[in-house]
């Protein structure tokens, strides 16, 4: 499959098979992100791996909503802004973005061998970085739930056409 086919099939899932994804899966998916570029190569990521079904429960209660508790698995992606670039002219922290450009690339990865994902942003951030214990500089950014579908995704998604999304020379 080409990039653009991908890239396409690549959606966000809600609904996963009572499976756990083997290791090597996760571990291949990681190593997508990890090779994500970030501003200034700083790499201001990090990942926490979550298939314990205690520590699941917990992360599935800082995101009410009933379908996570089907996801075998979750991987939380942090930032760490102290590590992060920041631009000189205006002091703009790119962590957030380096972390997204890293999950992208982790989502495509995972889509490529037959899994599925869903980023979360909207969660109880303060919840999570507690439960993990994480250090004041370290946010957590976005839950992913990954494991296979229940069934295939539709990869009809509405989107804008090129015309309107992009201009030449101008605004």
């Amino acid at each position: 499959m080409n990039f653009i086919e991908l890239a396409t099939k690549r959606t966000s899932v809600r609904n996963f098979e009572p499976k756990s994804v083997e290791k090597e899966k996760l571990l291949s998916v990681l190593e997508a992100a990890r090779i994500a570029p970030s501003a200034a190569n700083f790499q201001p990521r990090k990942f926490i791996v979550v298939t314990d079904p205690k520590i699941l429960e917990l992360i599935q209660a800082t995101y009410h909503r009933e379908w996570l508790l089907s996801a075998p698995a979750i991987i939380v992606a942090l930032g760490d802004h102290r590590k992060g670039w920041h631009r000189k002219s205006d002091g703009k922290d790119f962590t957030d973005i380096d972390v997204a450009i890293a999950i992208d690339h982790l989502t495509l990865a995972a889509a490529e061998l037959g899994l599925g994902t869903c980023w979360i942003c909207n969660f109880d951030v303060q919840r999570c970085g507690e439960i993990f214990n994480t250090p004041e500089n370290i946010e957590p950014i976005a839950l992913i739930p990954i494991g296979y579908p229940v069934a295939e995704p539709e990869s009809v998604k509405k989107r804008e056409s090129i015309d309107q999304l992009v201009s030449w020379n101008k605004y």
